[in-house]
């Protein structure tokens, strides 16, 4: 929490992260939990949030997943449907843009590929959670664009957590995890108590050579 004075502030960080350099983990065989067998904490993540509109979208995600093999081959199943339905597009991007919103205007950023998969998750009985964090380009051609955060999504198979992209839609290197939360409310990059204009920000993510990272 920070109290602040009326005025520009200006908030950074850098730090560096160790990583094993590998990719994220691939699990085919990863089963799905029947509801009675789910853990208590983890039956949050199958309910509607603020985002997430799992009752706007139920009827939709059952006529095209309802049929499909359970368990890891629905959950990318449903990441290969975002991940085709989607158009990434900064210019769309919103503060107030829902899972509904983006699977009917098909566009958005992140952010939205994350919460229509995570909805669409949860419409077929999987608990799923929203990540925010960085991903920098590691392992991929490098991308001339300006960084930004990432998001990427989390669903319960198999007894634990397995990590999914539905904007890139393959496994990737390097990912940071800042924070998880039920949607984008539960982990904002600032949440202010008061009026608040963003003037600007600056992500930025690089590799580092084990010989550097280990130097004094």
């Amino acid at each position: 929490m920070i109290r602040t004075r009326a005025g520009r502030l200006t908030i950074s960080a850098d730090f560096l992260v160790r990583d094993k350099g590998e990719p994220d983990e691939i699990a085919p065989r990863a089963q799905q939990h029947a509801l009675e067998d789910l853990p208590v904490d983890v039956l949050i993540y199958l309910l509607g949030s603020r985002y997430c509109e799992t009752d706007r979208l139920s009827n939709t995600v059952w006529s095209l997943f309802g049929q499909a093999p359970k368990g890891w081959p629905l959950v990318n199943a449903i990441c290969d449907y975002v991940h085709d339905r989607i158009i990434f597009d900064y210019a769309h991007a919103s503060p107030t843009k829902t899972a509904w919103d983006v699977h009917n205007e098909r566009r958005g950023v992140c952010r939205d590929f994350a919460h229509l998969a995570v909805t669409l998750c949860r419409c077929m009985n999987i608990p799923a959670r929203y990540c925010t964090g960085y991903l920098g380009d590691i392992g991929v051609p490098l991308d001339d664009a300006p960084m930004d955060f990432s998001a990427w999504f989390e669903a319960y198979l198999g007894g634990r957590w397995y990590t999914f992209d539905a904007r890139h839609n393959k496994p990737r290197i390097g990912r940071i995890l800042m924070a998880r939360g039920r949607d984008a409310t539960d982990v904002a990059i600032v949440t202010s108590f008061g009026p608040c204009t963003l003037a600007s920000f600056k992500v930025i993510t690089q590799e580092v050579t084990s010989a550097v990272s280990a130097s004094p």
